[in-house]
Formats: C-alpha cells, structure tokens, sequence
C-alpha cells in the first residue's frame, strides 16, 4: 500500500473508543443543553459511534459527583441526584413558581397532552394566560399537537428542559403518590376534581405539585 493510500485510509478509520470517550465527555461538559448522538456524531470525526462512546462513559461516571445521564432523547453530564441539596437553593430562587402556575404543570406533567380547557377541569378554576406564558417562558412546557376535536384546541406536553430540570429521563419517570408521601412531599390540600388513574388511595393531584415548589 503506498504512502497515500495509507494516509487516505487513517483518515477514515474511526478514533480508538478511548478517545472517543474523551470527544463525547467534553461535548457534554462544554454544553449546556443535553446533546443527542446524532449531534455528537455530526461532531465526531467519520466512523465515531457516540453511542458506545456513551455506554463506556456513563459506566465511567457512575458513583462520582456528576453522572452521564439520559435526558429525553439526549445527553447530559449533570450532578449526581443524591447531591442534588447542595443546589437547592439556586434551583428554589430562579424557578420559584406560583401555586397556580405549579397546579398547571403538575398537570400537564401527569396528564400530558392537555389541553387548557382539560387543565381548567382539573383544577376547578380559570388558568390566565399569564400562567402558562410563564411555563412556556421558562421552557418547561411546549405546544403539542392539536386535538382533531372541533375547534381543534392546541394540547401542552412537558420539555426535555423540564425532564433535565428534574433529573428525569421521561415524563414515564414521574414518582407515583406512595413515592411522594414516602419522600415526604405530600399534603392534603385540596384540588377540585382532580384523581389520578390508578391512584389506589383515592388521593387527588394536588400532593403531586409538592415536588415543584424546590
């Protein structure tokens, strides 16, 4: 093989996976948002699997202070959830939330795709736009599709931000009412005409938006 042909090659072979490993973790360390691994490939030089290079990472992290974790469909390094407390305070002065603007996203959280009138059943009252340009500002929920329903009302679902937010990897991930009591999270505050399906206790919605107010 000549000397080109050689250096043609080593162009296209893939980096060794250590190395990889290393593209990927400073990818996710310099951005802020969660990355997909169609982006880390988009990154990566030709022949990359990102996808290995995250199995390998995450294991890598795993007990540390931060951790590789899923976010929806993609990638982020964040903390580790048992040291979570330490930023508390931060999370509980930039994302502190009205009791109505917590009621919505709890719902929309539970009951996604909801429509406002659907949000407005559950809670009993009126939900002013005010509330929900708040959400969408803060980029924890987004439009869904619209219902095929006359008038076609447009339905709200939570975002990847919201999921990273709360350090979870879906919506599917959401703790269920035994896991919030035992967590002490819980109360008996009324919400009007809200149950959850599958709520064995017959417990209404309102202990849920307990884990929004941190």
């Amino acid at each position: 093989m000549s000397e080109s042909e050689t250096r043609e090659k080593s162009l296209f072979e893939a980096p060794p996976m250590g190395a990889q490993e290393r593209m990927v973790e400073a990818i996710l360390f310099a951005s802020a948002d969660p990355v997909t691994v169609a982006e880390l490939a988009g990154r990566m030089p030709h022949g990359a699997d990102p996808a290995e290079a995250l199995v390998h990472l995450r294991k890598r992290y795993e007990g540390r202070g931060v951790n590789v974790v899923k976010v929806g469909d993609a990638w982020a390094i964040r903390t580790a959830p048992d040291l979570g407390f330490l930023m508390q305070k931060e999370t509980f002065e930039t994302r502190k939330l009205s009791r109505a603007a917590i009621e919505t996203l709890a719902i929309i959280a539970y009951h996604q795709p909801a429509t406002r009138a659907e949000i407005e059943e559950i809670r009993g009252v009126a939900v002013s736009r005010g509330t929900i340009d708040q959400l969408l500002e803060l980029e924890w929920i987004r439009f869904g599709r619209r219902r095929m329903t006359p008038g076609r009302p447009v339905t709200y679902v939570v975002t990847q931000g919201f999921l990273d937010h709360f350090g979870l990897e879906s919506a599917r991930d959401l703790p269920g009412l035994k896991e919030l009591r035992a967590a002490g999270l819980l109360d008996n505050r009324p919400l009007p005409g809200a149950q959850l399906a599958g709520d064995d206790e017959g417990e209404d919605l309102a202990g849920q938006t307990e884990m929004f107010e941190d």
